[in-house]
């Protein structure tokens, strides 16, 4: 006979080789998932207040959620989402064409910072080959900008069935979500007690980061492409939406879009556009990341800035756009892991020299009461 053991080890095995199979079989389809469970849990307090209003009647107060998400979420998403398309298809046309070039702001810049370039020279820089260069970056920044908004065009149609998918399994992670949550509890070989409190601890971490990070974003990338369009910037949504983007990295930033800008106009002799640019930068979107974000996420579930941006770059590398926010989760599911284990083992330490004082103190009375010679 075979032992209790062996078959257990060849059933843990087998169930491996299922669970591997099943994400293989649904892995064009993981994304849809991650949206779809990230929604949900963002939203589950949204969904418990329909359904203590309606009397507990699920389906409807998913559904009203649901309703919510896509007129507050995902409408307003999309419309942006055309335009920046727009903008960046109209940018790359303007630049192939050479009716927007970086030749001009960079003699201007070479002129005005003379000094700047004597030195530059120095050190063996050549300024005309550097205006070369941004030049040629900036069209193939462009053109990668152009060919990308094609694609997502010609792909309308897989992109159309992915976000009905996502929908579809939004509403029943809204409705089910207990019961999921029971079901995946219960299969965690991680004990009740310990189970329950990583997921409730992953999902109040989760929820904060995914909450404070698309909030700062949004702010940040609206005042930023409000302010590009009062100071006559072209494609100011499609701007906007590249700061928002970059709102995501600690430190730097938006500031990767409007500083530059600043300069550029400081060059070319906009000064009150220059310094408009850089006051309301330092000022107005440079201060929303230090107010919002410890209001949002709280100064006690915050992540340190440099796991931020390396889980935001590490997402980007990993998962492409989506990454964006898949990063910073895994980030958050790291440091509540390694919390827990960090609390148990404390207390498992605690406990054993909780226990090894006792027995030292058992030792030494039984000790002075034993009888003398």
């Amino acid at each position: 006979m075979r032992s209790p053991t062996l078959q257990y080890a060849c059933f843990l095995l087998f169930v491996l080789l299922v669970t591997l199979a099943f994400v293989g079989l649904i892995q064009a389809f993981l994304l849809p998932l991650f949206w779809a469970t990230t929604l949900a849990i963002v939203f589950a307090p949204l969904y418990q207040w329909w359904q203590a209003r309606l009397g507990h009647r699920d389906s409807l107060a998913a559904l009203l959620t649901l309703g919510v998400i896509v007129v507050a979420v995902i409408l307003p998403l999309f419309l942006v989402s055309v335009a920046v398309v727009n903008e960046a298809i109209a940018f790359y046309k303007r630049l192939d064409t050479g009716d927007l070039t970086v030749r001009e702001p960079l003699q201007a810049l070479e002129r005005l910072l003379a000094v700047a370039t004597q030195y530059l020279e120095r050190f063996g820089v050549d300024i005309q080959h550097l205006q070369q260069g941004l030049a040629g970056a900036t069209v193939t920044v462009s053109r990668f900008l152009g060919t990308q908004a094609l694609s997502l065009g010609q792909d309308a149609l897989r992109l159309s069935v992915l976000f009905c998918l996502m929908l579809y399994l939004l509403f029943f992670f809204l409705r089910d979500g207990p019961q999921l949550v029971a079901a995946i509890l219960r299969a965690l070989p991680l004990g009740p007690t310990r189970a329950r409190q990583l997921f409730a601890h992953f999902a109040a971490v989760s929820r904060a980061t995914i909450k404070g990070t698309l909030v700062v974003a949004l702010v940040q990338g609206s005042l930023g492409g409000l302010l590009f369009a009062i100071v006559g910037i072209n494609a100011a949504v499609l701007w906007g939406a590249l700061m928002a983007v970059l709102s995501l990295l600690p430190a730097v930033g938006s500031g990767l879009v409007w500083g530059p800008a600043a300069v550029i106009f400081l060059a070319t002799g906009h000064i009150g556009k220059a310094f408009l640019l850089l006051g309301a930068g330092i000022l107005v979107i440079g201060l929303v990341d230090n107010l919002l974000r410890p209001m949002l996420i709280g100064r006690d579930t915050r992540m340190p800035d440099y796991l931020v941006l390396l889980s935001t770059l590490g997402g980007l590398t990993v998962f492409g756009i989506s990454g964006l926010l898949i990063g910073p989760i895994l980030a958050a599911l790291f440091l509540a892991v390694w919390e827990m284990f960090a609390q148990e083992h404390q207390e498992h330490h605690s406990a054993a020299e909780r226990t090894a004082a006792e027995d030292r103190r058992y030792s030494r009375e039984a000790s002075e009461e034993r009888p003398g010679p």
